[in-house]
């Protein structure tokens, strides 16, 4: 199962929602929103309204207190939500409740450290119950992953994890052949947020990961606009795109507004994928 499509479990939606996009001939639109942001409810209509927008795949995000590799949006976002007490039953809720309103593949993008906390048994029985399709972990190091993914394993859910310019080709090589689902390729060095570029080291990393593996590839950090959008989707399997939202999202003067930037972007972002 490993470095491969899930074959059970809501794990196997995401690995078909992919290869049909591919089939389509174009990259998948992933976005990105923690949950509890605005609120819970705020949060759950917000991941419902970029899927009616056109994305493919959400990530739930766990706000962390201390998410080293986010910029200052999503940890606006966070401190936001964490202020506002947002529990792990909350993202579960949340999970759930877009997963049973689109039918589509939902994610959930944490650090390590909740999930050592809550227990790995619990979290993934709990979040395959909920629906999700599986989780991103950015800084789970794969030689310390054989717990997690046993259980990930047992309940279908996809272990996907994140690849980075500096990643050397042994060491891809070794993360792809532990994940699942789809491999996390970070378009540069640094943390999450809009960049005027992408650039050509998303596509060195991508061309450099495809050499590893048959899972699909998806790019993110960085992209914002639809003509980013579309050429990281000339050359990934995917393209992933969080602060833009979350900014669309704080800059708001009310969750209605909000709402409705997150669906336009969602649509903009939809065509410059389908465009490409």
């Amino acid at each position: 199962m490993s470095g491969a499509a899930v074959t059970g479990g809501k794990g196997r939606l995401l690995s078909d929602t992919l290869a049909a996009a591919r089939a389509e001939g174009r990259s998948a639109l992933i976005a990105y929103l923690p949950a509890g942001f605005p609120t819970v409810d705020g949060g759950i209509a917000a991941i419902k309204a970029v899927f009616e927008g056109g994305a493919d795949v959400v990530e739930v995000g766990l706000p962390h207190s201390d998410p080293v590799l986010d910029g200052p949006v999503i940890q606006t976002a966070d401190d936001i939500a964490l202020r506002g007490g947002v529990k792990i039953a909350d993202v579960m809720r949340t999970v759930r409740e877009a997963y049973e309103a689109t039918g589509k593949p939902v994610l959930v993008m944490t650090y390590w450290n909740p999930i050592d906390r809550y227990g790995v048994e619990r979290f993934t029985a709990e979040l395959a119950d909920a629906g999700g399709a599986g989780c991103i972990l950015p800084d789970l190091p794969v030689q310390e992953s054989a717990l997690w993914r046993e259980h990930a394993e047992k309940h279908g859910l996809a272990t996907v994890f994140v690849v980075a310019p500096s990643s050397k080709d042994a060491r891809l090589a070794e993360i792809t052949a532990a994940g699942s689902g789809f491999v996390y390729a970070a378009s540069l060095m640094g943390v999450t947020g809009t960049r005027a570029s992408v650039g050509a080291q998303a596509q060195d990393l991508v061309q450099r990961t495809r050499a590893t593996t048959e899972l699909p590839v998806c790019v993110g950090l960085g992209v914002s606009n639809a003509a980013q959008a579309a050429e990281v989707a000339g050359f990934a399997d995917g393209v992933i795109v969080g602060s833009a939202f979350v900014k669309r999202m704080l800059d708001a003067p009310d969750e209605a507004a909000g709402l409705d930037a997150v669906r336009t972007l969602a649509g903009e972002l939809a065509q410059g994928v389908r465009g490409a």
